[in-house]
């Protein structure tokens, strides 16, 4: 299978469009359907090309080790040079020349510090000869008047410290993010893990299959018939990780959904960061900030319709994407 082939079956596995892999490494969505044509003509060189490859590789799940060892073999220029080749002189100097233009510029250097030494103190014999001027007296019974260089020399400062610039710290661009599997996948209920729908199934909520979802127990009404506040799947990542968005592919809509993450699998350690409405197919829970944390969980405050007249949660697919 091609490079092309391979990232684009992995996105569809991921549950991802072109435009969601497009937002999440910031590569523009023609360049993407050109790689997965295997069409890098786009790219602008084969150190690009290797650098999309490998953002949108791990984006959707995949090694990109392999990718970029096919690319180097399959699709690489046939010769690249070096900055040192690219700046090197087309013609040599001769020993006889180095050696003239080394000397040319010691020389250069020496007589710009003599100019340089020779003006400072001629600035500093300036400066001696105005501090030392007798002041003019002022009339009697008046206040003596301070020398009129004194101004001068105060003025001169603060214009040097107003014109000095200001070095503009620059802000790191952002690290691409990839997507997440979890260690685990458990039910998860008011009480915790206690008292989870169906814990049986939880693991079908990441499988991908839509024919064979994990659902929730029935209940009366979209608001669990009064018997409790929520239901939902805890995510166990294994390790503290960074989350910045959450894709949950939904059977039915009309269901309210809360993204809670924290570092304890118990609600009251599971702060809400995003949330969604009356959601239904797939829906992109997103914080307003990326979250550092190991349990993920989808809590459902509110129940779709099903076809049955009851109201459960079905849910086929999680995808979390950040970075470890």
């Amino acid at each position: 299978m091609s490079i092309g082939a391979t990232l684009a079956a992995a996105r569809r596995r991921a549950g991802l469009t072109v435009g969601d892999v497009s937002q999440d490494t910031r590569v523009t969505e023609p360049i993407i359907r050109g790689i997965e044509q295997d069409d890098y003509a786009a790219c602008g060189g084969d150190f690009y090309a290797r650098g999309h490859i490998r953002a949108i590789a791990r984006a959707v799940g995949e090694d990109p080790a392999p990718l970029i060892d096919e690319f180097d073999e399959a699709w690489r220029s046939e010769k690249e040079i070096t900055a040192a080749e690219a700046f090197q002189p087309s013609m040599p100097l001769r020993r006889r020349e180095r050696r003239r233009v080394r000397w040319t510029a010691f020389l250069a250097v020496l007589v710009l510090a003599v100019l340089g030494f020779a003006s400072y103190k001629f600035v500093a014999g300036v400066g001696r000869t105005q501090h030392t001027a007798t002041p003019h007296p002022s009339p009697a019974g008046g206040h003596t008047n301070a020398p009129a260089s004194a101004p001068a020399v105060q003025g001169s400062t603060a214009g040097a410290s107003a014109t000095s610039p200001t070095p503009s710290a620059s802000s790191p661009s952002p690290a691409p993010t990839q997507a997440l599997a979890p260690a685990s996948v458990a039910a998860f209920g008011p009480a915790g893990l206690a008292d989870g729908d169906d814990p049986q199934g939880a693991a079908l909520a990441v499988a991908g299959d839509p024919a064979r979802p994990w659902i929730s127990q029935w209940y009366a009404t979209a608001q669990f018939g009064a018997l409790k506040n929520g239901t939902g799947l805890l995510l166990d990542m294994g390790r503290t990780v960074t989350v910045s968005s959450v894709r949950v592919s939904l059977v039915n809509s009309g269901a309210d959904i809360d993204l809670r993450a924290g570092s304890r699998p118990d609600l009251a350690f599971l702060p809400r960061v995003a949330g969604a409405s009356n959601a239904g197919g797939t829906v992109r829970l997103r914080p307003g900030t990326p979250v550092h944390a190991r349990y993920v969980l989808i809590w459902f405050t509110k129940l779709p319709p099903d076809n049955a007249g009851t109201y459960r949660a079905s849910v086929y697919r999680i995808t979390v994407q950040g970075q470890r």
